[in-house]
């Protein structure tokens, strides 16, 4: 089923603020939370939905990328979310204590942190598609200490900061605040003797290599997610993603609009003046195209088909734009000076119709206007 506009899905305009975004989200959330609707798989598909499309709209930089490319935009916009509780997690803040404890039904394992590689393509590979291999620096679990972070033979004890609950209340006059514990970051336990391999962290560095599949039609600035190849959960969660983003080459002859692709190509005056078939270039290799008699510089040809392929996964290829222009030479051989020379002798005897209207025209342009029986003063 081909996803929804995510201005549709939340009943907003395109510049909504920010504001209006959230109102528009939580208000569907409210609607459409389990809690509200036990047992109906609609409501749950509608609150995903509705999460998918706030996660986009209420970020400026994904935003902007969704409204240029659409779904297919960075990194292939599409939920993150396995659940009700994954969607709490991430937006529970916004829906106060209706929900009990600020939206979250209990503390879940975070997911691993997100990754980046960088990935060059050129215009030929954008095009066509290709597979690339990636090379990225990734956590692993320590090998001595098992991801536990303490030195084999000995154990964490119980955080003394927080009494083990990994969060603390600070008060402020009738104010009450709980934070993430300082001491152990929210874990309720400390490392008394740290594993020397990798200094309590429970993990090390690796060098990682993996075959990434770039769809054809991608566009310089667009994410490729890669679900699952990110960063471990050091609290035994779900690993999170890793997101490769493109940077495609500028071409010596091809300019890319969207789908569309232009090429200035360089005619001779011979060619516009009588007409010609031309070998244009192509990302498929060479194409005729046809020079009727009398172009003039600047006009376009269009040749179906032979674009870029669209990246939502449309159907056909977008087009190749040709816009000529005179190439006038720098250097004639006598041969060629002698021909233009009695080419202009010939054009200034015989002037054409359009070229007499248009000095006729610079003749009453510069001709003083003179009322009858009146003379000019100069």
């Amino acid at each position: 089923m081909a996803k929804r506009c995510y201005y549709e899905v939340l009943s907003i305009k395109r510049e909504a603020s920010e504001k209006e975004i959230a109102t528009a989200y939580r208000k569907l959330a409210l609607k459409y939370h389990p809690d509200t609707n036990p047992g109906d798989p609609d409501s749950m598909e509608k609150f995903k939905e509705a999460a998918e499309a706030y996660e986009v709209l209420a970020d400026a930089e994904k935003r902007a990328r969704y409204d240029r490319f659409g779904h297919a935009g960075g990194e292939q916009f599409g939920s993150q979310f396995q659940d009700a509780d994954d969607i709490m997690d991430a937006f529970g803040s916004i829906f106060g204590d209706l929900f009990g404890g600020g939206g979250r039904r209990g503390k879940r394992a975070r997911q691993g942190a997100n990754l980046r590689a960088d990935v060059k393509l050129t215009l030929e590979e954008a095009a066509k598609g290709v597979s690339k291999t990636v090379e990225f620096a990734r956590s692993k679990a320590c090998e001595t200490c098992k991801a536990t972070g303490s030195k084999p033979g000995s154990s964490k004890t119980t955080c003394r900061y927080c009494a083990g609950h990994g969060q603390v209340v600070q008060s402020a006059g009738f104010v009450r605040v709980q934070t993430t514990c300082p001491q152990c970051r929210g874990v309720g336990s400390v490392i008394t003797e740290p594993c020397t391999d990798c200094r309590g962290n429970g993990y090390v560095q690796e060098r990682t290599k993996l075959d990434v599949a770039i769809p054809a039609g991608i566009d310089d600035g667009m994410r490729v997610r890669i679900p699952g190849q990110g960063e471990p959960s050091p609290e035994g969660g779900p690993p999170g993603d890793l997101f490769c983003f493109i940077s495609v080459k500028k071409h010596k002859l091809f300019e890319r609009d969207g789908v569309h692709l232009i090429l200035r190509m360089p005619i001779t005056f011979s060619q516009s003046a009588l007409g010609a078939t031309i070998e244009v270039p192509t990302l498929d290799g060479p194409h005729e195209l046809k020079i009727p008699a009398g172009t003039e510089a600047g006009e376009v040809f269009r040749v179906r088909g032979k674009g870029l392929a669209d990246p939502r996964g449309g159907s056909g290829k977008g087009d190749l734009h040709v816009q000529t222009y005179i190439e006038v030479p720098k250097k004639l051989t006598a041969r060629q000076r002698e021909l233009l020379q009695e080419l202009a002798e010939l054009e200034h005897a015989n002037v054409t119709p359009h070229r007499k209207t248009f000095f006729e025209t610079i003749k009453e342009y510069f001709s003083p206007v003179t009322a009858p029986g009146k003379k000019t003063e100069e």
